[in-house]
C-alpha cells in the first residue's frame, strides 16, 4: 500500500501534549506514526527505514512497545518502507516541513500469506546458486568479508516440516577472502588448522517455525575438531523455478559464532592493545536446493 502525508501547518510552539517538549533543529521537523496489526493491535519492533528522494536512506530503526515511531529529519520529501515478521510491507511517501510535526497516523499491516513449502522428499543445495560466507572484524577496525567456495549438503523434508534434517559439509581449505597471505594463515593451525581439519559440519534435525516465513533450524556445528550447538536464523524465501522449468527453494539465514568456543583462539594484539581479529565471525548463508537428482 502507498500513501502520501503532508506534515500539518502546526509550528512546533504551538504543540501541545509529549510532543511540545521536543527540541527540533533549525531546518528540521518530525516524522511519526503507529504501526498497527489488522485488529487494532500495536505491532512492537516493526521495522522502520526513511529514505531520501534519492534512495538513500536517512534513518530507521523498531516500533517501542505501542507501536510508535518518531524521528527528527531535515525538511523535505521522503519515502518510509514499514516491515514486521508476518506481515506484507508497507510504503508510502511524506513531506516533512521545518519546525512542523509530520504525522502518518496509524498504518496498518496486512497479515502475510505464508510461502508455499517444498514438497517431502530430498532435497540438495544447488551450489552454483548457493553462497556460504562470512564476516570478522578486523583490528578493531575494519570489517574483512570472505567465503567457503566449496561446500554440499542435503536436506530431507519430512511431512511435519518442524521433523526434517539436513547435513552440510564445507571444505575448509576452499576459505577465500580474497587476499592469499591471509588464506594461507587461516588455513595454518593459528586458526582452521586445515591439515587436521579438512572440513566443517553442520548436522540439525530440529526445525521450529517462528512465525511468518522465519525459522530456527538447530543442530551441531563441528568446526576445527570440537563440537557445538548453533541456530540459525533463517528467512524462507519460497519456491521458484530455474532456467530449466526445475523446481527449487531459497532460504537466507545467518549466526553469530564466538572463535573461543571452537578452540580457534590464535590471538596477536597490536601495539594499542587490540586484537588484529575479533572474538566472533557473523555467518551468512544464501542457499537454494532442489529435488535430489
Amino acid at each position: 500500500m502507498l500513501g502520501r502525508w503532508r506534515g500539518n501547518r502546526t509550528k512546533q510552539g504551538q504543540r501541545t501534549g509529549p510532543l511540545a517538549a521536543v527540541r527540533v533543529p533549525p531546518g528540521a521537523g518530525v516524522l511519526s506514526c503507529r504501526v498497527l496489526d489488522p485488529v487494532n493491535e500495536p505491532v512492537p519492533q516493526a521495522e522502520f527505514v526513511v529514505s531520501d528522494a534519492m534512495g538513500r536512506k536517512v534513518v530507521g530503526g523498531g516500533t517501542d512497545p505501542y507501536g510508535l515511531f518518531v524521528a527528527t529529519v531535515p525538511a523535505g520529501e521522503y519515502r518510509l518502507a514499514v516491515s514486521a515478521e508476518g506481515y506484507t510491507p508497507y510504503r508510502a511517501s511524506a513531506v516533512v516541513d521545518e519546525s512542523v510535526l509530520a504525522s502518518l497516523g496509524d498504518v496498518t499491516l496486512q497479515i502475510a500469506q505464508p510461502y508455499e513449502l517444498p514438497e517431502v522428499g530430498d532435497w540438495e543445495i544447488e551450489p552454483t546458486h548457493s553462497s556460504i560466507g562470512f564476516t570478522a572484524r578486523h583490528i578493531g577496525l575494519a570489517q574483512v568479508h570472505g567465503r567457503f567456495n566449496n561446500f554440499a549438503g542435503a536436506i530431507r523434508i519430512a511431512e511435519s516440516v518442524e521433523r526434517s534434517a539436513m547435513h552440510v559439509v564445507i571444505d575448509a581449505g576452499s576459505i577465500d577472502t580474497n587476499v592469499k597471505m591471509r588464506d594461507d594463515h587461516l588455513r595454518s593451525a593459528d586458526f582452521l588448522d586445515v591439515q587436521r581439519y579438512p572440513t566443517l559440519e553442520f548436522y540439525s534435525d530440529r526445525f521450529a517455525h517462528r512465525g511468518g516465513n522465519r525459522w530456527a533450524i538447530t543442530g551441531a556445528l563441528s568446526l576445527h575438531g570440537v563440537t557445538r550447538t548453533v541456530t540459525l536464523d533463517t528467512e524462507y524465501l519460497g519456491l521458484g523455478n530455474g532456467m530449466e522449468g526445475e523446481v527449487r527453494a531459497a532460504c537466507r539465514a545467518t549466526t553469530e559464532l564466538r572463535r573461543d568456543d571452537f578452540t580457534v583462539s590464535w590471538q596477536t594484539m597490536l601495539a594499542r592493545g587490540i586484537a588484529v581479529v575479533g572474538p566472533s565471525i557473523r555467518v551468512e548463508l544464501d542457499v537454494q536446493i532442489v529435488p535430489k537428482s
